[in-house]
């Protein structure tokens, strides 16, 4: 019997150098781009390609990838030939895709919503084995024991109940510690989620669906850990891989969510108008599902686009929408994750966007409002809301708030991991320094004997 065993491809590898898998999975996407191509090529793929899973790429990946390396074929490439791949399994894997699916970007023309992303979705090769795997995040921080998926080549409620539990303990653990450290230990239980849909499934439909909406909105938790800790590439492809799911499973609530994100992101990698594009399809998806404060959420990211962009009347009027949303109160039909949007939300998201439009005395009256709101159990998002507050106060000149600010900051961080607020502290406290003062010199003098 022949051997099944996957062979590592260290041709591949060695092809990658330097580069991480996440660089380098950028650099085929935006070869992609170049022979006008759609790949949803991340680190993961890229892992699984150099340990040998993937023995022939698809045409797609082929085209793109004799594209970076003209001259090469596959074999040179170390894959196998594709027709000393096609058989049985090739066979079976094409009736159970049997037409072919495809997405047309919603956003910038570079907008990963790749077809690769939904055939791993929807095909099995009939070989495939879900391994057991943890969410590990361990430690005297974690609120409860290691999740484990259960080995079960048919998937049913227990499985699907443990990917919930994987959303439901990320967004908890986010909320109190931040997303370092947690980033890199939820990418494996993710992997299992769509192994998992890979796997097979139960006939209970009620079960697939929530199977997919689960892996979707596992793939934005690990999306937004990705973002809040640094790793924005990677945070594009979760959410980009979050929408396919979305749109395969016709799941208009998580397409939402996977917009909103998106809108987020593109905002903070600079963007802008994708950030807006992303916020208004949001807007046309979550109108038929009846939460108002879904909508406020995705009108207050669409002004964060425009504040960037430098449109103080579109930034104001798409503010105003928000407001009226949010004010018509809570539903029955908000979505769970989004338990973190109350008032002292919207009032740092509004902060964010005088901050962009430079108007530094709106930004910290409402910096202030977030901070004084916030509700302490979501320890991480008070730290974000004093570093805002600091950094608006700095830039309006008001040096010994904006220390103080600053020092709070500090307090939290002893708590809190996140890149994105210590990159957002370190920005002050550059900015602050030339302003002088015993406050401000004692701030320094702190600063300098953290770790941060």
């Amino acid at each position: 019997m022949v051997s099944t065993r996957a062979v590592p491809n260290l041709v591949f590898r060695r092809l990658r150098g330097r580069r991480s898998a996440g660089e380098f999975a950028a650099a085929v996407r935006r070869a992609a781009r170049e022979i006008g191509e759609q790949v949803a090529c991340d680190a993961r793929y890229i892992g699984r390609v150099e340990a040998g899973e993937i023995r022939c790429p698809n045409y797609a990946y082929e085209r793109v990838f004799l594209h970076m390396f003209p001259g090469a074929t596959l074999v040179d490439l170390g894959f196998s030939a594709r027709e000393s791949v096609r058989g049985r399994g090739a066979r079976t894997a094409a009736r159970l895709v049997p037409y072919e699916l495809s997405l047309s970007p919603t956003l910038d023309s570079d907008t990963d919503e790749e077809c690769d992303v939904l055939r791993r979705v929807f095909m099995t090769s009939g070989t495939a084995t879900v391994a057991a795997a943890s969410l590990g995040l361990g430690g005297p921080s974690a609120a409860a024991g290691p999740l484990t998926v259960p080995v079960q080549r048919r998937v049913g409620e227990a499985e699907v109940g443990a990917v919930e539990k994987a959303v439901r303990e990320i967004r908890l653990l986010d909320d109190r510690h931040g997303a370092d450290g947690l980033y890199l230990k939820a990418v494996e239980p993710l992997r299992v989620a769509f192994a998992l849909l890979d796997a097979g499934t139960t006939a209970r439909r009620s079960t697939v669906d929530r199977l997919y909406s689960s892996a979707g909105e596992l793939a934005i938790s690990v999306g937004w850990l990705a973002h809040d800790s640094g790793h924005l590439d990677d945070a594009r492809s979760h959410y980009a891989e979050a929408l396919a799911t979305a749109r395969l499973a016709g799941d208009a609530a998580l397409e939402a969510h996977a917009f909103c994100n998106t809108s987020f992101l593109a905002r903070d990698m600079g963007r802008a108008r994708e950030a807006v594009r992303a916020a208004e399809a949001g807007l046309r998806v979550a109108r038929p599902l009846g939460s108002p404060r879904l909508l406020a959420l995705l009108s207050l990211r669409e002004a964060g686009g425009r504040a960037v962009l430098g449109d103080r009347s579109g930034c104001e009027q798409a503010i105003g929408r928000a407001r009226t949303a949010f004010e018509r109160g809570a539903a029955g039909t908000d979505l769970e994750w989004m338990s973190f949007f109350r008032e002292a939300e919207l009032e740092f998201l509004i902060a964010q966007c005088w901050s962009a439009l430079g108007d530094w005395p709106k930004a910290c009256w409402h910096a202030r409002r977030a901070a004084r709101l916030q509700d302490p159990h979501f320890t991480r998002n008070l730290a974000l809301y004093q570093a805002q507050l600091a950094g608006d106060l700095t830039r309006a000149g008001t040096a010994d708030e904006a220390a103080d600010a600053c020092h709070q900051v500090l307090d939290l961080l002893e708590r809190v991991h996140s890149s994105r607020i210590r990159i957002m502290l370190a920005d002050t406290v550059r900015a602050l320094a030339p302003q002088g003062g015993p406050q401000v010199t004692a701030l320094l003098d702190r600063y300098a004997a953290v770790p941060v």
